[in-house]
């Protein structure tokens, strides 16, 4: 059986239909498999078969990092709710107010 390591920027509509039919609602810390480059770099991968190929497709860290930073302001600042455009008949005359 034949072994690829596939960086997930640059996956084909095989293989990434393969990830949507495996983790259909995302995956999990489970899921990930964890292993060391040429270079000793932690390098964290899913994988996904096919008859002949098993695929590590790796995760970016980069996209890990934002992933967790952007959880982490979510949980510290409390997010408003946008208003949508009103038009100026919705709003009225300011001095009305």
């Amino acid at each position: 059986m034949k072994r690829m390591i596939v960086d997930y920027k640059k996956l084909n509509k095989n293989i990434l239909n393969l990830l949507v039919d495996k983790f259909p609602d995302g995956y999990s810390d489970r899921d990930i498999i964890l292993f060391k480059n040429q270079y000793n770099e932690a390098i964290e991968a899913v994988e996904v078969r096919t008859e002949d190929t098993i695929y590590l497709v790796k995760i970016s860290k980069r996209l890990a990092d934002t992933m967790q930073s952007f959880e982490e302001d979510e949980n510290d600042t409390k997010i408003s709710a946008i208003p949508k455009e009103m038009s100026k008949d919705e709003i009225g005359d300011i001095s009305d107010k």
